[in-house]
């Protein structure tokens, strides 16, 4: 993690409180994007739609794969890099993709008239712009060195 300094330049570190929730909040997030991003990669489109995801239906196939493997390769980005220490900068970014992927989602919702779903996609939303802040800017974590 990096060292902060305060505007009386007093070194501080993030809070353990704050490092832990923001690994709980990667954790949650690389598991739910990556359950859905396995379905969207290699579910059956009917598959999907049993699952609730009937908007799978209406879209052409190569967007519902591409939004699968891009949650896929943000559940690994999410984590990988900030556990290993290579690279952890690009985490922010993975929750930056997270973010960007909800953004997209909650109106096709809305257009969709499927409003049971918006308060997960805005819980998520929360839990990507966090990871973002957190690990952009609050809690960094250092690559090895």
């Amino acid at each position: 993690m990096t060292v902060q300094t305060t505007t009386f330049g007093m070194l501080n570190k993030p809070s353990r409180v704050l490092s832990v929730t923001l690994w709980v909040a990667q954790i949650l997030l690389a598991l739910l994007f990556g359950g859905a991003g396995y379905n969207h990669a290699f579910a059956s489109l009917d598959t999907l739609a049993q699952m609730g995801a009937t908007w799978a239906l209406q879209a052409p196939i190569w967007l519902v794969r591409f939004i699968g493997i891009a949650e896929l390769a943000g559940t690994a980005g999410i984590i990988l890099p900030a556990l290993t220490r290579i690279r952890p900068g690009l985490t922010p970014l993975a929750a930056l993709g997270f973010a960007v992927i909800q953004l997209l989602a909650i109106p096709v919702h809305i257009v969709r008239s499927e409003f049971g779903v918006l308060p997960f996609n805005c819980v998520l939303l929360a839990l990507s712009l966090f990871v973002l802040w957190g690990r952009g800017r609050k809690a960094r974590i250092q690559p090895r060195g």
